[in-house]
């Protein structure tokens, strides 16, 4: 049986090492990523038994990544989020986006054992089910005349590579209507949300087109989708 595979995303370098060194020492294959950016990379490569994502970094925080990861559905692997100033909110969050717990800084050795043993044992529960209702998870319910025709029209302009306006008020899912018409789609790339603060500010030109620094939110939504939230704010 092959060694469980952990990826361990955090920017501090001694939480990095020393989470490293004590899965390690346990008999798992372990990768670090010391930025979202990098993290991301590492995904893709490559699907983890188990993500521990902290939620604070300087280029991507764990949450957008964590939304990256879930666009489809749920995560292809659980995710524990771990974070040294959490709230409520975060992990609220945190736990629509699928992660299989929420976890504060500093964890102790045994914790943080018992988390990573648990998380894979669901993540190998899971894999089935999940995969099988990954196209479907983001379908709008109901059987009214009215969510029909919101079905029918969210499958039609995925077909269609042209802008979509949502039109809606807050809370009624727009952001749940923009997943699912990307899941229609059959689009290769993921669905990314933009933002909003990094829009308003004076990077954002950067933001979209990139830099020297960071590849722009454009260039990474190639060939997949890209939903800007509440646009009439911008």
């Amino acid at each position: 049986m092959s060694q469980p595979y952990v990826l361990v995303v955090d920017d501090e370098p001694d939480i990095r090492e020393l989470v490293q060194e004590i899965l390690e020492d346990e008999g798992y294959e372990v990768a670090v990523a010391e930025n979202g950016e990098s993290a991301r990379n590492a995904f893709s490569k490559r699907t983890p038994d188990l993500v521990l994502l902290d939620i604070w970094m300087p280029d991507i925080d764990g949450i957008t990544l964590l939304r990256e990861w879930s666009s489809t559905g749920e995560p292809e692997c659980p995710v524990v989020v771990m974070s040294g100033h959490g709230n409520l909110e975060t992990a609220v969050e945190a736990t629509r986006l699928g992660a299989h717990d929420f976890v504060q800084k500093p964890i102790s050795l045994a914790k943080l054992l018992s988390i990573a043993s648990q998380a894979i044992e669901s993540g190998k529960r899971h894999e089935k089910p999940r995969a099988a209702t990954r196209q479907v998870a983001h379908k709008p319910i109901g059987a009214s005349a009215v969510m029909q025709v919101l079905r029918g029209k969210a499958e039609q302009a995925a077909e269609h590579e042209l802008p979509v306006l949502i039109i809606g008020e807050k809370g009624s899912g727009r952001e749940n209507l923009a997943r699912y018409i990307h899941e229609q789609s059959g689009r290769s790339g993921p669905l990314l949300c933009a933002d909003h603060g990094e829009l308003a500010s004076d990077r954002c030109r950067e933001y979209l087109l990139g830099d020297a620094d960071r590849e722009g939110l454009l260039s990474k939504a190639s060939g997949g989708s890209l939903f800007i939230a509440e646009i009439e704010d911008l």
